[in-house]
């Protein structure tokens, strides 16, 4: 019989799950999403997260159960938001709504965060900020002291899905620990953390993703339909779509491209970056997964196009490429990433039409994919042959054939290369595969090679370089 698992992907907006072959098609797929409110970016409801996973849970069974055994579904696990917090007490309930990501309050307990990593261990996660989840706790502790003095335990936005199936809370992986302070270089929690910000007892343990740690608790399993099938600790939002567009092994490098822009691929050692725009996760199978995130993104899509206009737009610019225009579509102050900038704002050329507007901005990230990938190389000193992409921009076919020639790269697209299949994947790799890498090459299927166009790739050359010269002349970026 067929062998199945689960994923479920907790988002800013709302919770997928998907039950899916280890064949890697999807067998069936449920997205409830969100009724948040202006705070939402903020803080939000972990129970609220609960009660979509459930509803789509049950919905997921109700769909199935009448084709898919109990006993043919073998694992399940979370993925969420990176530097996303919950302090809990010793039943699991949260103490206090999540701290999400995007949360920008801890930002002077991530100028200490950092000043301390560089102090105590240099070698080692540096790049703390207000999305990371060690200065959250600080920030919570002084100014919620009698929350604080409840606390059994901070865990992370996808342990507390995990927890809510296994009744297991006090296990993490390297993925979700490292923004809170874990050394995936020794394996450890830092002796600085408890010596001068938090208590000891605060701490999860860390294990690496996969890793099954117990099983579904005998009320979901019944309420579900389903076998007290194992619970395995899952990874970041951004690892997952890692893992599902395909690049899993060394030399593999993956852009994913939502509202931000994120780039991460698989090393044999750490690439140490001085900016610290580029930072290290740790791979299940002990190489290293550096990777950067940009706030250059696809969100200029949503906030400056209608949804309607979007397959006229990307038709027009087929015609229009590639352009002469110089637009960077950063809809925030500051870049972190490739280079940090807080003092950058977004740049278009003058009078354009909304077709020219649409497809410079995409030529624009493109840009930005390449100076990020230069740097990469530069600091790796590693040749990367391709790209694997993943996220919505990879939808548009003329996007690809700008950013593969504007790279001179072929692009693999996978058929699904979405968080919840990073998740499933994820969930299968050491109950039905080995290793990680195994359960990538069963259930990841490229879609297609985009392969830089000569024509396109020539041009794009020299307007890349005066790109790169328009960020030197605003200061943005150094002297190359």
């Amino acid at each position: 019989m067929k062998e199945y698992v689960i994923g479920i992907d907790v988002g800013t907006q709302g919770v997928r799950v998907a039950l899916i072959g280890v064949d890697g098609a999807v067998e069936a797929s449920v997205s409830t999403p969100f009724k948040l409110t202006a705070a939402a970016r903020e803080e939000q409801s972990p129970l609220m997260w609960w009660e979509h996973t459930l509803h789509a849970l049950k919905t997921i069974r109700q769909q199935t159960s009448n084709r898919i055994k109990a006993d043919q579904i073998k694992a399940i696990a979370t993925t969420s938001t990176s530097g996303t917090v919950i302090p809990i007490d010793s039943q699991g309930e949260p103490i206090h709504s999540a701290l999400m990501y995007s949360d920008k309050r801890s930002a002077e307990q991530g100028v200490y965060c950092r000043s301390l990593a560089k102090k105590h261990q240099p070698d080692g996660f540096t790049a703390y900020s207000a999305s990371c989840g060690l200065p959250k706790i600080l920030w919570f502790v002084q100014h919620f002291p009698d929350e604080a003095a409840r606390i059994h335990r901070w865990i992370h936005a996808a342990d507390f899905i995990t927890g809510k199936l296994s009744g297991v809370f006090h296990i993490t992986d390297y993925t979700n620990a490292l923004k809170t302070g874990y050394d995936v270089s020794h394996y450890r929690w830092p002796t600085y953390l408890s010596d001068q910000l938090i208590p000891a007892q605060w701490l999860q343990e860390v294990a690496p993703s996969g890793t099954v740690i117990g099983q579904l608790q005998d009320d979901l399993a019944h309420n579900l339909q389903l076998a007290k099938l194992p619970v395995v600790v899952g990874l970041t939002d951004g690892c997952a779509s890692q893992m599902a567009s395909g690049a899993i092994q060394p030399g593999d490098w993956n852009t994913t491209i939502g509202t931000t822009m994120v780039i991460k691929g698989v090393t044999k050692t750490a690439i140490i970056d001085p900016t610290d725009s580029i930072y290290c996760h740790r791979h299940p199978e002990g190489f290293w997964m550096p990777g950067g995130a940009s706030n250059t993104g696809a969100d200029w899509v949503s906030t400056d196009f209608e949804a309607s206009e979007l397959a006229a737009l990307n038709s027009h610019a087929a015609q229009l490429i590639p352009t002469s225009y110089l637009t960077w579509p950063l809809k925030q102050q500051g870049e972190r990433f490739p280079f940090v900038a807080p003092q950058a704002r977004g740049f278009s050329t003058a009078g354009l039409s909304r077709e020219q507007q649409f497809t410079a901005s995409m030529e624009g990230v493109a840009y930005m994919e390449r100076y990020a990938y230069e740097t990469i190389e530069k600091l790796s000193r590693e040749h990367i042959q391709a790209v694997f992409t993943a996220g919505g921009a990879s939808n548009s076919d003329t996007w690809l054939r700008i950013r593969s020639s504007v790279l001179n790269k072929p692009i693999h697209k996978s058929a699904e290369s979405s968080g919840v299949l990073g998740a499933a994947i994820c969930a299968a790799s050491k109950t039905v595969f080995n290793t990680v890498t195994e359960a990538v090459q069963a259930m990841v299927h490229r879609e297609k090679t985009i392969e830089p166009e000569r024509v396109l790739a020539e041009q794009y050359e020299e307007n890349y370089h005066q790109f790169i010269q328009t960020l030197i002349s605003k200061q943005y970026l150094a002297t190359c």
